[in-house]
């Protein structure tokens, strides 16, 4: 599951955590969330970027389709965020942590429209392959709220991921 080799500490050493769940635990729930908001923040950026870029007969279909899936990814950021922070850890806030906790890359130059979808399409599953990735911790750390979260954010990766490929079928 984890790709970082050390765990995020935490800012509020000071202030005790105990919700049941043990500090290693936390932690690499915590650094699994991380790996996840990296992917999903590469998500929304090319999304959005997408968005901007996109041209030819299927524009405004794109276009559109495009606005709804950057909308919501920028709202789960938030969430996964949160969660991580809730853990006691703090959150990856900048491109260079993004970069490194990242599965997906980032696409040079602008795609023609059925490229980006194919991008999406691969960005979409490697997104849900990293939060399916950390179900065995979190069921081990008996951790519902992510739990919640994970199953949230997998329905929603493999219907989008669906919904993109299907532009791709004859």
């Amino acid at each position: 599951m984890a790709k970082s080799k050390k765990a995020p500490t935490t800012r509020n050493a000071g202030t005790a955590i105990d919700i049941g769940i043990s500090a290693g635990d936390r932690a690499t729930i915590a650094d699994g969330l991380a790996h996840l908001l990296a992917d999903s923040y590469t998500l929304y950026l090319m999304t959005h970027n997408f968005h901007w870029n996109v041209t030819g007969p299927m524009f405004n279909t794109l276009h559109l389709m495009f606005m709804g899936q950057y909308t919501e990814q920028w709202t789960a950021l938030d969430l996964i965020a949160e969660r991580i922070r809730a853990l006691g850890f703090p959150a990856p806030g900048t491109y260079k942590e993004f970069v490194k906790l990242a599965s997906i890359k980032e696409v040079d130059g602008t795609p023609k429209a059925l490229d980006m979808v194919r991008h999406l399409v691969s960005a979409q599953e490697a997104t849900a392959r990293t939060a399916r990735s950390l179900f065995a911790a979190v069921e081990k750390a008996n951790d519902q709220p992510t739990m919640d979260l994970l199953t949230q954010r997998l329905d929603v990766h493999e219907k989008t991921a669906w919904m993109l490929r299907s532009l791709l079928e004859d």
